[in-house]
């Protein structure tokens, strides 16, 4: 299987710079979210339409970097 319907932007959650990555493999969505600076994955989520991986990626990342504390 290849990864079709690729899509990467960038984003801002919680004043933390982020990218998006969504692609469907078969017919399910995987969405991964990364911290732009260190380029370091967070949070990823599945789903059955685009739009509902990239808001249960979204929703987890939005709860692990509230957890984060900035120095």
């Amino acid at each position: 299987m290849k990864p079709e319907e690729y899509s990467r932007r960038r984003a801002e959650v919680g004043g933390w710079a982020i990218e998006i990555e969504t692609y469907r493999l078969g017919d399910v969505y995987h969405t991964t979210i990364y911290n732009a600076d260190p380029g370091a994955r967070f949070a990823r989520a599945d789903g059955s339409t685009k739009e509902e991986a990239e808001e249960r990626a979204l929703e987890k990342a939005s709860k692990y970097l509230a957890q984060t504390r900035r120095f």
